[in-house]
Protein backbone atom coordinates (compact mmCIF):
# COMPACT_ATOMS: atom_id res chain seq x y z
CA UNK A 1 0.00 0.00 0.00
CA UNK A 2 1.19 3.66 -0.61
CA UNK A 3 -1.33 5.70 1.44
CA UNK A 4 1.68 7.88 2.39
CA UNK A 5 3.68 7.93 -0.16
CA UNK A 6 5.49 11.48 -0.22
CA UNK A 7 4.93 11.72 3.28
CA UNK A 8 7.84 12.41 5.64
CA UNK A 9 7.69 11.43 9.63
CA UNK A 10 10.12 12.70 12.46
CA UNK A 11 10.58 10.05 15.22
CA UNK A 12 12.80 11.06 17.97
CA UNK A 13 15.36 8.55 19.82
CA UNK A 14 17.03 8.72 22.79
CA UNK A 15 18.51 6.20 26.00
CA UNK A 16 16.57 3.71 26.56
CA UNK A 17 13.33 3.98 24.09
CA UNK A 18 10.59 1.48 24.27
CA UNK A 19 11.75 -0.82 21.08
CA UNK A 20 8.10 -1.75 20.25
CA UNK A 21 6.83 1.68 20.41
CA UNK A 22 9.48 2.84 17.98
CA UNK A 23 9.98 -0.04 15.40
CA UNK A 24 6.55 -1.23 15.17
CA UNK A 25 5.34 2.73 14.14
CA UNK A 26 8.02 2.99 11.92
CA UNK A 27 7.85 -0.23 10.02
CA UNK A 28 3.66 0.31 9.64
CA UNK A 29 4.23 3.82 7.85
CA UNK A 30 6.90 2.63 6.14
CA UNK A 31 4.67 0.12 4.66
CA UNK A 32 2.72 2.65 4.21
CA UNK A 33 4.60 4.22 1.40
CA UNK A 34 6.01 6.74 4.00
CA UNK A 35 9.51 8.30 4.52
CA UNK A 36 10.84 8.29 8.46
CA UNK A 37 13.55 10.43 9.79
CA UNK A 38 14.68 8.86 13.29
CA UNK A 39 16.67 11.69 14.85
CA UNK A 40 18.51 11.34 18.29
CA UNK A 41 20.04 14.05 21.05
CA UNK A 42 23.42 13.31 20.67
CA UNK A 43 24.60 9.08 20.33
CA UNK A 44 24.43 7.76 17.04
CA UNK A 45 23.12 4.74 18.19
CA UNK A 46 20.44 4.18 20.78
CA UNK A 47 20.07 0.76 22.90
CA UNK A 48 16.28 0.00 23.49
CA UNK A 49 14.62 -0.66 26.86
CA UNK A 50 14.72 -4.07 25.80
CA UNK A 51 18.27 -4.14 23.78
CA UNK A 52 17.08 -3.60 20.29
CA UNK A 53 19.55 -0.62 18.87
CA UNK A 54 18.87 2.27 16.69
CA UNK A 55 20.88 4.01 14.26
CA UNK A 56 19.74 7.34 13.97
CA UNK A 57 19.46 9.41 11.04
CA UNK A 58 19.93 12.70 12.03
CA UNK A 59 20.77 15.07 15.34
CA UNK A 60 17.65 16.78 16.12
CA UNK A 61 19.57 20.01 15.89
CA UNK A 62 19.91 19.79 12.30
CA UNK A 63 16.00 19.50 11.51
CA UNK A 64 13.52 22.06 10.76
CA UNK A 65 10.07 21.12 11.28
CA UNK A 66 8.69 22.39 8.10
CA UNK A 67 10.26 18.72 6.90
CA UNK A 68 7.60 16.56 8.63
CA UNK A 69 3.89 16.07 7.76
CA UNK A 70 4.12 14.23 11.24
CA UNK A 71 5.60 13.00 14.66
CA UNK A 72 5.63 9.85 16.38
CA UNK A 73 7.42 9.98 20.17
CA UNK A 74 8.11 6.45 21.51
CA UNK A 75 8.03 6.12 25.40
CA UNK A 76 10.29 3.92 27.18
CA UNK A 77 12.97 6.36 29.62
CA UNK A 78 13.75 8.41 26.32
CA UNK A 79 10.76 11.12 26.63
CA UNK A 80 12.67 11.78 30.29
CA UNK A 81 15.78 12.88 28.56
CA UNK A 82 14.10 14.39 24.90
CA UNK A 83 11.64 16.85 27.25
CA UNK A 84 15.25 18.69 28.84
CA UNK A 85 16.17 19.98 24.87
CA UNK A 86 15.22 22.63 23.73
CA UNK A 87 15.20 21.86 19.85
CA UNK A 88 13.00 18.46 20.78
CA UNK A 89 10.52 21.25 22.23
CA UNK A 90 10.53 23.12 19.20
CA UNK A 91 10.10 21.00 17.35
CA UNK A 92 7.38 18.87 18.75
CA UNK A 93 5.22 23.03 19.01
CA UNK A 94 6.47 23.67 15.20
CA UNK A 95 4.83 20.34 13.70
CA UNK A 96 1.63 20.54 16.03
CA UNK A 97 1.23 24.10 15.86
CA UNK A 98 1.55 23.72 11.55
CA UNK A 99 -2.07 21.19 12.51
CA UNK A 100 0.24 18.01 11.26
CA UNK A 101 -0.30 15.15 13.61
CA UNK A 102 1.67 14.71 16.25
CA UNK A 103 1.33 11.20 18.51
CA UNK A 104 2.99 9.72 21.03
CA UNK A 105 2.50 6.74 23.25
CA UNK A 106 3.22 5.69 26.82
CA UNK A 107 5.84 7.74 29.01
CA UNK A 108 6.46 9.89 25.64
CA UNK A 109 3.58 12.66 27.07
CA UNK A 110 6.24 14.31 28.76
CA UNK A 111 7.32 15.59 25.65
CA UNK A 112 4.50 17.07 24.90
CA UNK A 113 4.25 18.05 28.61
CA UNK A 114 7.69 20.66 28.53
CA UNK A 115 6.23 21.48 24.84
CA UNK A 116 3.13 23.19 26.41
CA UNK A 117 1.03 21.85 24.10
CA UNK A 118 -1.53 19.75 25.85
CA UNK A 119 -3.87 22.68 28.13
CA UNK A 120 -7.70 21.90 27.40
CA UNK A 121 -6.89 18.69 24.64
CA UNK A 122 -8.04 15.01 25.61
CA UNK A 123 -5.57 12.20 25.59
CA UNK A 124 -4.29 8.97 26.90
CA UNK A 125 -1.15 7.42 28.38
CA UNK A 126 0.17 4.99 30.63
CA UNK A 127 -1.18 4.81 34.16
CA UNK A 128 1.65 6.48 35.72
CA UNK A 129 1.78 9.63 34.00
CA UNK A 130 -1.45 10.57 33.68
CA UNK A 131 -1.21 12.78 36.99
CA UNK A 132 1.62 14.73 35.13
CA UNK A 133 -0.81 14.96 32.23
CA UNK A 134 -3.49 16.23 34.02
CA UNK A 135 -1.64 18.90 35.80
CA UNK A 136 -0.09 20.32 32.14
CA UNK A 137 -3.92 20.75 31.64
CA UNK A 138 -4.75 17.35 29.48
CA UNK A 139 -8.11 15.59 30.23
CA UNK A 140 -6.97 12.00 30.62
CA UNK A 141 -9.14 9.15 29.22
CA UNK A 142 -8.32 5.06 30.02
CA UNK A 143 -8.67 4.70 25.72
CA UNK A 144 -6.04 2.55 23.88
CA UNK A 145 -6.26 5.66 21.44
CA UNK A 146 -7.64 9.03 21.75
CA UNK A 147 -7.74 11.48 19.21
CA UNK A 148 -8.39 14.92 19.46
CA UNK A 149 -7.81 17.04 16.76
CA UNK A 150 -4.10 16.40 15.37
CA UNK A 151 -3.01 15.13 18.67
CA UNK A 152 -3.20 11.22 18.92
CA UNK A 153 -2.14 9.11 22.04
CA UNK A 154 -2.16 5.60 23.31
CA UNK A 155 -1.23 3.99 26.76
CA UNK A 156 0.92 1.19 26.29
CA UNK A 157 2.46 -1.71 23.50
CA UNK A 158 -0.86 -3.56 23.59
CA UNK A 159 -2.17 -0.66 21.84
CA UNK A 160 -0.12 0.08 19.08
CA UNK A 161 -2.68 -1.67 16.73
CA UNK A 162 -4.70 1.00 16.79
CA UNK A 163 -2.40 3.55 17.89
CA UNK A 164 -0.99 3.23 14.23
CA UNK A 165 -4.23 2.93 12.51
CA UNK A 166 -5.04 6.44 14.10
CA UNK A 167 -1.78 7.68 12.84
CA UNK A 168 -2.03 6.38 9.12
CA UNK A 169 -5.68 7.89 9.12
CA UNK A 170 -4.35 11.18 10.41
CA UNK A 171 -1.59 11.43 7.48
CA UNK A 172 -3.78 10.26 4.96
CA UNK A 173 -6.74 12.53 5.65
CA UNK A 174 -9.29 9.58 6.05
CA UNK A 175 -12.14 10.50 8.37
CA UNK A 176 -13.60 8.27 11.02
CA UNK A 177 -9.89 8.11 12.71
CA UNK A 178 -10.96 6.29 15.67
Amino acid sequence: MTRLAGRTILFFAGPQYEDLELWYPKIRLEEEGAATVVAGIGERVYQGKHGYPCTVDAHVDELDAARFDGLVIPGGFAPDKLRRVPKVLALTREIFDAGKPVAFICHAGWVPISAKILRGRRGTSVGAIRDDLENAGLVWEDRAVVVDGNLISSRTPADLPEFCRAIIAALSGERGAP
